[in-house]
């Protein structure tokens, strides 16, 4: 079949990287493309790639992009045949893919009885069991009362995993390593599932110590043909959840991924999949013929362009073609030649836990010589009403230390002011001595988390801030005191000025004099270095010139870029909403992303003692537990349950130095 009886208009029920590549090969292939957006996405860059484009809802995806009825009036409105649904949202829900085929549209993906077998873990287990697959021991009941789960528990013995049924992408998952906790974890477990699957169903798995995640690529036609196109390593996580992955894995040898590839086949014979679909599988670090099927996702995955760059395969055109009825419309022979990696760009602060961030992006530059999958542009708004992934960097070599090296000079060359994001973070991370010899396991960020987020205020990015302040007094000759407009600080004059800036809750005190192309500073009282700043970003600092991305946002927060790291310089004044409560003396107690509040713990005048639950604060699937940081009462409580929050927006203060009484 040739692509010429494909669909002639398909739509994408997605949004962000995944619409606008999903619509890359739509254009390729000279299929007419639908987006759909909601009001958040109004400008989105997915929106202006597509042919065109539908709005769905309000920004809650409750009333967009999970919109089933939404979503098929805008395909009836542009006559598309088919709809593409990315992966996330509605892209394994049964219910949506019968309704398309009731509805007479195209589900590229396979069929829904292959979905609700495989959605479900507990199911999917009990499936591919049959089948002869390798299964993690644990329970595989359905319908597990907590005091059921309690026993299910003590059976498996410790560690355990908790896990949602429904779902996947790590949310709802908890590691249990003690009986105490066990309550605890089951009913944080049950409330993150309910909010993201609207299922709250939960499973235990033995929890294998320094796993490593290696899943096989499948794809399936409608005639029976079922192939691999190899594994993909996806070990390097954090709250479960991936941020870089590689095909194939430094881990296997051929006879271990041939026994993998053929039990993901047989998994895939089972459900009677069609499409194209990824099995995913737990190795034991230390015994690599030890591996057990864990799920199966019925979908495309985040991960699936390290597989093609391997392969060669454009796995959105293979899906076009099996759901078109096209038999084994893949190459005779899949032979792997390279290697790959992707590193997942998010806003999110990993040295606050990986906490989502958002914002405004003010400067944007992707790097060249790459593949780069993205969903955002210059001037776009990040919110918290979706996943924070921003991007994907991916870089192709011939081996393994050339794919490694490309992609760390990639994120390097990656500029994106304005909020925080993960990238410092991920050039850290492919630094780490047991990345590069390939000795991975799921564990590996946690144990690093604190060496890998540890990174001090570099002299030269202060001397870049102060540059630019000196700079901007300069055109009209003007000495005023800075601190009187947003952002500034004094500078200019014969003597030593002296202020403290401050990135994040960090300060640094900073002393000048001169003019910005011959300035002294000192930092935190050490010897005076010479700077020399111009416009455009080019700075010189200790006989070394170079050139830094730099913005401002509208509340004069100075953004600087080098690198691949970004850093937000501000007066120390805009610090003063914190009070003292990090410091373990009382005072506000601040949201720590923007986002909902799904539980509040404690009244107004409330007794709290350190550690106690006070709320729980809801982003982009993610939940964040606050704890009253010292004994003490609460006070001036503004939380509300449902109530959409600021990140640092004082919730509420915990008052201390009462007597309580016993």
């Amino acid at each position: 079949m040739t692509s010429d009886t494909l669909f002639s208009t398909v739509l994408v029920a997605n949004r962000g990287e995944i619409a606008v590549r999903v619509i890359r090969t739509l254009r390729r292939l000279g299929i007419r493309s639908v987006a759909v957006y909601s009001d958040a996405d109004a400008d989105a860059p997915h929106v202006t790639a597509a042919d065109v484009a539908v709005r769905i809802g309000p920004p809650p995806a409750a009333e967009s992009y999970l919109s089933i009825d939404a979503i098929l009036d805008a395909a009836r409105a542009t006559g598309a045949e088919a709809i593409h649904p990315g992966y996330g949202f509605l892209s394994e829900n049964t219910d949506f893919a019968a309704a398309c085929e009731t509805a007479g549209v195209v589900f590229i993906g396979p069929p829904s009885s292959a979905i609700d077998a495989m959605g479900d873990k507990i199911r999917a287990k009990q499936t591919v069991a049959k089948a002869g697959v390798p299964v993690v021991p644990g329970s595989d009941a359905a319908g597990l009362s907590d005091d059921e789960l309690v026993a299910a528990v003590a059976e498996t013995g410790f560690p355990v995993l908790l896990k949602p049924s429904a779902g996947g992408g790590g949310k709802g998952m908890r590691e249990v390593h003690a009986a105490d906790d066990v309550r605890a974890a089951i009913a944080s477990a049950r409330r993150e599932a309910r909010s993201s699957f609207g299922d709250d169903t939960l499973l235990v798995e033995r929890l294998i110590t320094t796993p490593r995640h290696i899943e096989i690529q499948v794809l399936a036609d409608a005639h029976g043909n079922v192939v691999h196109l190899g594994e993909r390593e996806c070990s390097l996580q954090r709250r479960h959840q991936k941020i870089i992955e590689e095909a194939p894995s430094p881990l296997l040898r051929e006879a271990q991924r041939e026994a993998m590839g053929a039990a993901a086949c047989e998994a895939a014979r089972a459900c009677g999949y069609v499409g194209a679909g990824t099995v995913e599988f737990i190795v034991a670090g230390d015994r690599p013929d030890d591996w057990f099927f864990m799920e199966m996702n019925t979908r495309l995955q985040v991960e699936h362009p390290v597989t093609e760059e391997v392969y060669g395969v454009d796995l959105v055109e293979a899906q076009l073609r099996v759901a078109a009825g096209e038999r084994a419309p893949w190459p005779a022979e899949l032979t792997p030649n390279g290697h790959a990696v992707e590193a997942r760009i998010y806003a999110e602060d990993p040295a606050a836990g990986f906490l989502p961030t958002g914002g405004r992006i003010l400067a944007l530059r992707e790097p060249s010589g790459v593949r780069v999958d993205s969903g955002i542009a210059e001037g776009g708004y990040v919110g918290s009403d979706y996943d924070p992934m921003l991007a994907k960097v991916i870089a192709y070599g011939t081996d393994r230390a050339e794919a490694l090296r490309r992609l760390d000079a990639a994120l390097a060359d990656t500029v994106l002011l304005g909020l925080g994001t993960n990238i410092g973070f991920l050039r850290a991370l492919l630094a780490d001595p047991d990345v590069r010899a390939g000795d991975l396991d799921t564990g590996l960020v946690g144990r690093r988390l604190e060496s890998l987020t540890t990174q001090d205020l570099p002299a030269d990015v202060v001397g870049v801030a102060t540059g630019i302040a000196l700079l901007e007094l300069e055109p009209s000759g003007s000495l005023v005191d800075p601190f009187d407009i947003p952002g500034g600080w004094r500078l200019g004059g014969p003597a030593w000025t002296t202020r403290r800036l401050a990135v994040g809750h960090d300060t640094v005190e900073v002393r000048y004099r001169g003019r910005a192309s011959d300035a002294e500073i000192s930092i935190d009282g050490g010897e005076p270095i010479r700077i020399s700043t111009r416009h455009g970003g080019v700075h010189t600092q200790g006989g070394v010139t170079r050139t830094y991305a730099i913005a401002r946002d509208p509340s004069g927060v100075v953004w600087i870029g080098r690198d691949g790291r970004s850093w937000a310089i501000h007066p120390h004044e805009a610090l003063d909403a914190v009070g003292d409560a990090a410091t373990g003396s009382g005072g506000p107690v601040l949201s720590p992303m923007p986002g909902a509040v799904t539980v509040l713990a404690v009244s107004e005048g409330e007794h709290v003692t350190t550690g106690q639950t006070l709320a729980v604060v809801e982003a982009m699937k993610m939940e964040h537990v606050l704890s009253a940081p010292v004994d003490g009462t609460v006070s001036g409580l503004r939380a509300r349950v449902g109530a959409n929050v600021a990140k640092d927006a004082v919730l509420m203060s915990i008052e201390t130095g009462a007597d309580h009484g016993s």
